[in-house]
């Protein structure tokens, strides 16, 4: 159930309170009978893992440093068969 905060316009009493998506909003204050203003904050989001962020796109190799050539690749030696006198 979300926290709705709420701020009087005349008496500046504030509070929090648990309402439903399908509860209507607050119009009076429950101190002054002024009129209620719904209070809104930011929303603390923390992006944690990888994706997130512009340079987790790309690749690793870096502009200001050299690129190196890969080593070629050695085969791997053939498998020996035996051989089988003929008959």
């Amino acid at each position: 159930m979300p926290t709705y905060s709420y701020r009087c316009t005349e008496c500046d009493n504030a509070f929090d309170i648990h309402q439903e998506f399908t509860d209507s909003t607050l119009t009076e204050c429950p101190v002054c009978g002024g009129k209620l203003r719904k209070v809104f904050s930011a929303v603390g989001v923390t992006f944690n893992g990888s994706g997130f962020y512009r340079n987790d796109s790309r690749s690793t190799k870096s502009s200001s440093s050299p690129a190196t050539p890969a080593a070629p690749s050695t085969p791997a030696p053939a498998a020996a068969t035996p051989s089988t006198p003929a008959a």
